[in-house]
């Protein structure tokens, strides 16, 4: 990671300078170094590996029902814009004896939310990956959220929500399994 930062910090420099700022006066002076970090951790999900991630917290159960987890914080940076999107991430999958601990839906999430990203694409990759990890028979991902890119800039529109959905297997499937995994996380 240093080495990253060691290339990111000289272009923050340059890019305060082509600003019209001083990088060299006393507020600005260490900015392109915390810049550089700020960078590598909200992208660290390029770095990151799902299979490290879920380190093998695959439990065999004999239950076959809904596992839902609602309200997670979500945060990550919009790929046209470089600014950030935040909300809630629900995720609820039907268990095929295998279910994930449950900190590991959160920790899925962020290797994805921790890259440049459009939340659509987001919302997808977290559903595929829960799948494949668990070998759910469906899956459902819902995204609420909000976009800097939408409220301090553009439209200005400071109380828009994108509300983002995938449904994979029997969630997709059937008209039921669907509705309730949309009712519960409402």
């Amino acid at each position: 990671m240093k080495d990253s930062t060691d290339k990111i910090a000289p272009l923050v420099r340059q890019f305060l300078i082509a600003l019209g700022e001083d990088p060299d006066r006393e507020g600005l002076a260490k900015t392109p170094e915390r810049v550089a970090q700020s960078l590598r951790f909200l992208t660290a999900g390029y770095s990151k590996n799902l299979k490290d991630e879920i380190n093998d917290a695959i439990f065999e159960t004999g239950s076959n029902d809904m596992v839902i987890v609602r309200d997670i914080e979500v945060y990550s940076l919009c790929e046209h814009h470089m600014l950030p999107f935040f909300g809630r991430c629900h995720i609820g999958y039907i268990a095929r004896n295998k279910v994930l601990g449950v900190s590991k839906l959160a920790r899925i999430m962020d290797v994805f939310a921790r890259r440049l990203q459009i939340q659509e694409r987001l919302t997808n990759q977290i559903a595929e990956a829960v799948r494949d990890a668990t070998g759910a028979e469906g899956v459902g991902v819902v995204m609420e959220c909000r976009h800097l890119c939408m409220m301090m800039r553009g439209v200005e529109k400071q109380n828009s929500v994108m509300t983002t959905s995938s449904v994979l297997g029997s969630f997709r499937r059937n008209a039921a399994t669907r509705a309730e995994f949309m009712n519960l996380v409402k």
